[in-house]
């Protein structure tokens, strides 16, 4: 992917992320003396109407509610090639999604955190708009300001999925990302309301506060068809951690949470994410006092408006630092870069966004905390065989989730791996593996729908490496870099579908693409 130059007049700096629908990118904005998160939509999905139409609908609802809690949009324009951009405020904090990938965050401190986020979902639910999309990726983090260095503030982001609740229901396309998706969501002859978003709600409580080890996906939601137990759960502890399950038992999932989450929170949570929409909260405000009172804090539900400092630190420190299932131990203090204590301040003065794209992580061209030169490097099933001069940095596969919700992994590896996605001169490659793309498309399927519109193919060809059975698309193009290598395989032992672009140095031939393919692992 080439960085363009310029936006409109924002000058692009680098790539902040790719999902689904759009691509992000950071601008600096010389009018403002600030820099700016610009959100393109992709060019793949330039000819769809409903697309573009929903791209245009987020910027002027987000326009319309100009809120404190939301994404704020300074402008939006249109491309050359017509295709549409919103200019938004950045978020220097990351995401939810980015944090819980480093570590658990510590539950008093989770439990503030989840009541931050319906306090932001109340918001729109007062509008009159159902969010459909809650996931760790889309809650983003943002420094309270120049008076307040160490604080932070927690803002609802991309709400490309959401709508009217006048025109929320009868949706034809399945919307919304699955473990944290409705029940309701696979129907589309369903009403989709406030209640949809308290299941996502809900859904995002379990995977702060779950009992299961860190990086575990949340538990499933019933399957279709499964009666849930009637309205009202009964919470029940045991030594290393507290569950609820509708009564009777059998008819819900088992709540199971951390031993320093008060008991009663379990309850709130089963409720929360009930089969039935009627068995659950009516919306984020009523399920933001039923966790304050679980909670057994004295702290009054965030009415939207104006709020009082809250630090986001736990027994065991500040977020971003491990926490172990149960009890929560002491550990050294991660290395940060510079003064950040992460504490939580709820929302009073102006709040700055930034626009996260579904789920916002590599896709060719991510970047992260690139790893040593040389050797080899690991993230989850993947290891790479790195070349000479080249570093890593494991990242998630935006756009592509799992059965269990969780993005699937993906890596970045070139001798300067932040600044691949933005600086054509640089070699390097993107590798994701990804079960759900094998679950509909075959390797060469798969690279047919990742075409170069200013590129020429060569013929595909077959290559077989560390008994893997590539096929490779080899692209000349006459502008950007130079040469795309695309090449896809089949998980040897398992359904999962492998990907590699490669972006092969100026010099190098075939037997380069070949080594590559050749030092990819998969386990």
């Amino acid at each position: 992917m080439t960085a363009p130059l310029r936006i409109g007049p924002y000058a692009i700096e680098r790539l902040l992320g790719v999902g689904s629908f759009a691509t992000v990118w950071l601008g600096y904005d010389p009018a403002l003396d600030a820099h700016v998160a610009i959100k393109v939509l992709a060019e793949n999905w330039s000819h769809d109407l409903r697309v573009r139409e929903r791209f245009r609908d987020e910027a002027r609802l987000l326009r319309r509610l100009e809120h404190e809690r939301l994404v704020r949009v300074h402008a939006v324009g249109e491309l050359p090639d017509g295709r549409p951009y919103a200019v938004l405020a950045w978020a220097d904090g990351g995401s939810l999604r980015d944090r819980l990938a480093s570590a658990e965050i510590p539950a008093p401190a989770a439990l503030r955190l989840l009541g931050e986020i319906c306090a932001g979902v109340a918001v729109l639910h007062r509008h009159g708009v159902v969010h459909r999309d809650l996931t760790p990726g889309n809650i983003l983090f943002r420094c309270a300001g120049p008076d307040d260095p160490d604080a932070e503030r927690v803002l609802i982001a991309d709400l490309g999925l959401a709508k009217a609740l006048a025109a929320a229901s009868g949706l034809t396309a399945r919307a919304g990302t699955p473990g944290y998706m409705a029940p309701e969501q696979d129907d589309p002859g369903a009403v989709v309301d406030t209640r949809t978003d308290v299941y996502g709600l809900g859904r995002l409580g379990i995977r702060l506060l779950g009992a299961d080890p860190p990086g575990a996906p949340p538990t499933e939601p019933d399957p279709p068809g499964q009666a849930p137990g009637p309205p009202g759960y009964a919470a029940r502890a045991d030594p290393t951690r507290h569950t609820a399950r509708a009564d009777p038992p059998g008819h819900a999932p088992e709540i199971r949470l951390r031993a320093d989450v008060p008991p009663a929170v379990a309850a709130v949570l089963a409720r929360a994410t009930a089969h039935h929409p009627a068995d659950r909260y009516p919306d984020a405000a009523a399920l933001h006092v039923a966790l304050t009172r679980a909670s057994g804090t004295t702290e009054r539900p965030v009415s939207g408006t104006t709020g009082r400092p809250v630090a986001l630190t736990g027994a065991s420190g500040p977020v971003g630092m491990a926490a172990a299932s149960g009890p929560v131990r002491q550990r050294p203090a991660p290395r940060r870069r510079g003064r950040r204590s992460y504490r939580l301040r709820m929302a009073g003065a102006a709040v700055v966004a930034v626009a996260a794209v579904g789920a916002v992580g590599a896709e060719p061209g991510g970047a992260g905390s690139a790893r040593p030169v040389g050797g080899t490097y690991t993230t989850g099933p993947l290891t790479v065989v790195l070349p000479a001069g080249w570093s890593a940095t494991g990242a998630t596969w935006a756009g592509q989730y799992g059965a269990d919700g969780e993005p699937e992994p993906a890596l970045v590896m070139s001798p300067q791996p932040r600044r691949w996605a933005a600086d054509p001169r640089l070699p390097g490659a993107f590798v994701g593996l990804s079960a759900s793309t094998a679950a509909r498309a075959t390797p060469a399927g798969f690279l047919a729908e990742r075409t170069h519109g200013d590129c020429t193919p060569a013929p595909a060809r077959a290559t077989r490496q560390a008994g893997v059975e590539w096929t490779v698309v080899a692209y000349r193009c006459d502008r950007g870099r130079p040469r795309i290598v695309e090449s896809a395989a089949l998980h040897p032992g398992r359904p999962a579908l492998v990907y590699v672009q490669i972006a092969p140095p100026a010099d190098s031939g075939p037997a380069f693409v070949d080594s590559l393919l050749a030092g990819v692992r998969l386990r």
